[in-house]
């Protein structure tokens, strides 16, 4: 029976979820502080202890109960059903500006002249003060 086949072959579930999670087995071996051949030698294991599932979980952003409940399955009819749902709501199609956003542009030009403005002033009464300390002496 191969490892597709075996329904709670936990190796193999962890192997999937990695690659769900786009990471490469290094990446998995560096999160629990080991090596790439420990890592295919653990998703080729059948079983696996339970603290050792629970680092692995935690490396891979998911419970235990996660990688012990996982199919291939139910990962496709989740994905299939969130996308539904987005293209159902449109979520994401709603990019129209309620303002000119050359308004905005423009607002932000004046507001930095006058920023500059007070600068420059706060420059010149620096100077100004400055004068009238020198002459007094």
């Amino acid at each position: 029976m191969s490892t597709l086949t075996k329904p709670n072959h936990i190796g193999r579930k962890i192997s999937r979820i990695r690659e769900l999670r786009d990471m490469k087995q290094e990446a998995l071996a560096q999160a629990l502080g080991t090596n790439q051949q420990a890592i295919s030698a653990m998703e080729n294991s059948e079983t696996i202890d339970d603290e050792k599932l629970v680092e692995v979980a935690k490396a891979l952003g998911v419970t235990v109960e996660a990688i012990k409940n996982f199919s291939d399955e139910a990962a496709i009819n989740y994905f299939n059903s969130f996308n539904e749902a987005v293209h159902n709501s449109h979520f994401g199609n709603n990019n129209h500006c309620t303002f000119n956003p050359l308004d905005k542009l423009m607002e932000t030009v004046e507001e930095n002249k006058k920023l500059y403005e007070r600068l420059l002033q706060s420059e010149k009464d620096k100077i100004e003060y400055l004068e009238k300390l020198l002459n007094q002496k």
